[in-house]
């Protein structure tokens, strides 16, 4: 059997073989598409040195370059067996919902927006935080499934981004889109108005809602409740003078995407030349800055000392 495959093989050789020059134009542009994938893979889990410009990223990248252009032009006899691999590979993944094509050109797009951002972020060991004050008093304030807080955040949802619906792969964001269009609503509107002294009264978020006013604690339960009665996942911070809210995002490879939907679709103009700014928790799950202090989802931490968390899981 062996020796009839190496017959076959033998005969159609020739046949599964490029004239030149289109020989090595097709090796270099099939090095491009399996370069890539790769290179977006271990981009994405291996961490990266804090450099103002990422040599290391690039060194990896000519690297795997390098690599494949070795290997393919080792197997350059049989390069249209390799780009009917790499086509089929890709149209099954866009079938059952794995490594599509878009996927590819998605991932690509993100991580070039995003390998030049500093966001800094502060990892967050929730074992060695202190316990969330008023935590009883403020998880009752936020009160999502009031029918009050529903409908602003869905009021917000349809008010805002409705141009975000034409973009490919919407549906997988959904959820932290409309988070956004909350985050947009309640910012546009929020009156910051200090506690009597000696009290720190906590409203709940269909109080707030009233009028739309309070301390950063409001804020941050009005945030929370109306995140949560779209579907998203908020948490609060209580630091050694402020608490505000952040939201989970997902992962490294879901921050590259929010970042690019933050500084190219979302908030242009309110996050032009400014990082994102986000925490990492324990379990490598990224939670997105969203205090009233910034203009944009991500905006600039105002204490960067933790004392606290409070999550409040779907």
């Amino acid at each position: 059997m062996f020796s009839a495959l190496k017959n076959y093989y033998t005969t159609y050789k020739d046949k599964l073989s490029l004239p030149k020059p289109w020989d090595s134009i097709v090796i270099f542009l099939l090095n491009i598409l399996f370069t890539i994938p790769v290179f977006i893979i271990i981009h994405q889990n291996v961490q990266e040195l804090d450099l103002k410009v990422p040599i290391d990223r690039i060194l990896i990248f000519l690297g795997l370059l390098g690599l494949f252009q070795f290997i393919l032009f080792k197997l350059r006899k049989t390069v249209l067996i390799s780009v009917f691999v790499y086509i089929l590979f890709l149209t099954y993944g866009t079938i059952f919902g794995e490594y599509s094509f878009y996927r590819v050109y998605d991932d690509y797009r993100s991580m070039m927006y995003t390998m030049g951002d500093s966001a800094h972020p502060q990892d967050l060991i929730v074992s060695k935080l202190l316990p969330f004050p008023n935590k009883t008093k403020i998880i009752r304030s936020i009160d999502f499934q009031n029918p009050k807080v529903r409908n602003f955040a869905l009021l917000a949802t349809t008010k805002h981004f409705a141009e975000a619906k034409k973009l490919k792969g919407y549906s997988y964001y959904r959820t932290t889109i409309q988070c956004f269009a909350v985050f947009k609503e309640i910012k546009s509107r929020w009156n910051y108005v200090s506690d009597p002294i000696g009290n720190n009264y906590i409203a709940s978020a269909s109080e707030t809602l009233e009028h739309f006013s309070g301390d950063c604690d409001d804020h941050a339960v009005l945030m929370a409740a109306c995140v949560k009665a779209v579907g998203g996942t908020p948490r609060l911070i209580h630091t050694d003078a402020h608490v505000y809210p952040e939201m989970l995002i997902g992962d490294k490879r879901d921050l590259e995407n929010i970042i690019f939907l933050i500084k190219k679709v979302l908030f242009v103009e309110e996050s032009k030349n400014k990082d994102i700014h986000y925490h990492i928790d324990e379990h490598g799950q990224i939670w997105l800055n969203l205090d009233y202090t910034g203009y944009y989802p991500g905006g600039k931490f105002m204490s960067e000392k933790i004392l606290g968390e409070l999550t409040l899981y779907n």
